[in-house]
């Protein structure tokens, strides 16, 4: 059994016992949150919702917060002497589906 769920504008591919890494969520390390599901799939068996399927959700346990690689970012212009350069690490959380459907 596997679901497809949304979190933040985002889908992932979630079945029990996965680990997920997300953008940074507002919840302390053991915490359990609550994701929509889209899409909930057992065997031959396939319910698809409209935006959402009704009474389904997938219980997300939160194992740890992470950041992720860092970008760099440069932005050149040939023959003036400029190059800029900027980077980043995004906040991360990694979960563990616990229960889909």
């Amino acid at each position: 059994m596997y679901a497809i769920i949304s979190d933040r504008g985002r889908q992932y591919r979630a079945a029990p016992g996965d680990r997920l890494t997300l953008d940074r969520a507002d919840a302390e390390v053991g915490a359990t949150l609550d994701a929509q599901v889209l899409l909930v799939a057992d065997g031959a068996t396939v319910k698809v919702g409209s935006p959402y399927v009704a009474g389904a959700k997938a219980t997300l346990k939160v194992i740890s917060h992470t950041r992720g690689e860092k970008v760099i970012i440069a932005k050149y212009k040939r023959r003036k002497h400029n190059l800029r350069r900027n980077g980043h690490r995004s906040e991360l959380t990694v979960v563990e589906v616990v229960t889909v459907g």
